[in-house]
């Protein structure tokens, strides 16, 4: 039994499993314009309007190659997507790509990090979906309680930091919201937790109880998490004509940003000399890429769309390579504004776009880019929702998990519609109770960790099996995949030991649930057996 541990499937079995078709089978409707909507919906998110400005006080106006280097790591990893999506045209994407190559215990090790990627990655983008409406709600003069927009945790968290940004104002009026001397005073009073602060906050957050504990629930996160997930139970080229018209929507924000914001520029701020333009050298380009890389997490989201798209081999290669060139474009023209428009040591870290279009008097164009960001979160969302059912649907059609459930097909809208409800409830769920931060943690290294394996399997898969039709090949074997390998562990080791740690835990509890369940159950082991009786 331990030989079918690290079984493969063949790849004649599963190309037969990618022709399956019927009332069982996935509903193949997406081209190519849908595949790259998908891969730019997923990756353009709050990253873009946020990540920037943390970005910029390590890398100075070089936060521009910042981009560069971070669309480096992920594009070695996107080229190897691109050959295994167009070879095994099938859900699952990276897991099954491990099962095709290094076997059945890895692939379940890949499938069950893919949660921390997708499922967890949701909760996060509920949360962050949240503070954008949140901000929409407040240009409107709206202000919801502070109890009943974020999970208690959090909401006391931000009594404290209005509290404190209050009192760092009244310590000295000269201080201007958004510097980083604010932000600095601001910290500065939020560490002292002085009794006043504490106090004071309890009373803005006026939290109702329940047995005497205070009580927070994110309900813009909850609700958004169901909607997107009555929008995926309905049908696949409903999603995804819902994620095109909100693509479309963020991109042209981010048009507006760079088409006005190239108006403010002042090329001065860039710098004349190389130490001005990279104040920290390639070390402080480095770290900025550390931090940004994140804002590119989501494209491989388009390789479990496989069994939905109508020409997989041509078309697959097509959205994962053209959304990581397109949203790369928009990044580095996006960082050469921000960093034309505001001298990089002003920059503000919290909504730094934003902030530099307001400080130009710009309010309108500021709103509008609220606009776009919430949008953004809208599509990453319904996206990471749909890669995390796909992955569910492919594991249990292998038999790894309930086939019964998770692999469970609507006969009318042709999705896995009993997984996609439970998905989406727990990313309600975690989404409107749970602070956020770790867990967005993990879904950076439970990515990174995918893209390691798909680089190591794309080697594994050219010895194994040199001559099997290649429909897209990843260029320059094996420099590209030991490049993506490499880049990528390097980020893994940035993300320091407790995230190691929370990845090993998880990882322990879902062998736990493979030697319980998934090794008795599967079909590949129960045909291997079958077999050698015979």
């Amino acid at each position: 039994m331990s030989s079918n541990l690290f079984a493969t499937k063949s790849l004649d079995r599963l190309m037969n499993e990618a022709h399956e078709s019927g009332a069982h089978s996935l509903k193949r409707t997406l081209g190519p314009f849908q595949l790259t909507a998908l891969g730019v919906g997923a990756i353009i998110g709050a990253g873009i309007f946020v990540l920037s400005g943390l970005g910029a006080h390590y890398a100075g106006p070089g936060l521009m190659l910042s981009f560069v280097l971070s669309g480096l790591g992920c594009a070695f990893a996107g080229l190897c997507y691109a050959e295994f999506a167009a070879m095994i045209p099938l859900a699952g994407s990276a897991y099954t790509y491990a099962y095709a190559t290094l076997g059945e215990l890895l692939a379940w090790i890949i499938g069950w990090d893919l949660t921390l990627e997708y499922a967890m990655g949701a909760s996060t983008v509920s949360s962050g979906w949240s503070n954008h409406f949140i901000e929409l709600l407040n240009i409107f003069q709206i202000r919801m309680p502070l109890w009943l927009a974020y999970d208690h945790w959090t909401a006391l968290k931000t009594a404290q930091n209005i509290v404190a940004r209050q009192m760092a104002q009244a310590s000295d009026p000269s201080l201007v919201p958004g510097t980083q001397a604010f932000l600095t005073r601001v910290s500065e009073v939020m560490g002292a937790q002085s009794p006043v602060l504490a106090q004071r906050a309890r009373e803005l957050l006026n939290a109702p109880t329940i047995f005497g504990v205070e009580f927070g629930f994110n309900l813009p996160a909850f609700v958004i998490a169901l909607v997107i997930t009555a929008i995926l139970v309905v049908g696949i080229k409903e999603s995804a004509r819902f994620n095109a018209t909100i693509v479309v929507v963020k991109v042209a924000v981010v048009l507006f940003v760079i088409w006005v914001g190239f108006k403010y520029v002042n090329t001065e701020n860039w710098g004349h000399d190389w130490s001005s333009f990279a104040p920290y050298g390639f070390s402080g380009i480095g770290a900025g890429a550390a931090y940004i890389f994140f804002a590119y997490i989501g494209f491989d989201a388009v390789s479990t769309t496989a069994q939905e798209a109508k020409n997989p081999q041509r078309d697959l290669p097509i959205g994962i390579i053209t959304s990581l060139v397109v949203c790369t474009a928009l990044y580095i023209l996006v960082a050469s504004v921000l960093t034309g428009m505001v001298p990089w040591r002003e920059i503000n870290i919290e909504a730094p776009i934003a902030r530099a279009f307001l400080d130009r008097g710009l309010a309108t164009a500021s709103h509008i880019i609220t606009l776009g960001a919430l949008a953004g979160l809208t599509s990453v969302m319904l996206v990471m929702m749909l890669g995390q059912t796909r992955v569910l649907y492919a594991m249990a059609k292998d038999g790894l998990l309930p086939q019964g459930f998770f692999a469970a097909v609507h006969p009318k809208f042709r999705t896995p519609w009993k997984n996609t409800i439970l998905v989406g409830f727990v990313a309600a769920i975690v989404g409107s109770v749970t602070p956020i931060d770790d867990i967005g943690k993990m879904v950076n290294i439970g990515t990174l960790l995918a893209f390691v394996i798909v680089c190591i399997a794309i080697m594994v898969l050219r010895k194994t099996n040199p001559g099997q039709a290649r429909p897209f090949r990843t260029p320059w074997v094996p420099l590209v995949p030991l490049l993506g390998i490499g880049f990528n562990s390097y980020m893994m080791y940035k993300l320091g030991w407790i995230n190691w740690l929370r990845l090993i835990v998880w990882l322990i509890i879902g062998l736990i649930v493979y030697f319980s369940y998934g090794r008795h159950h599967s079909h590949l082991a129960k045909d291997n057996a079958a077999g050698g009786r015979r």
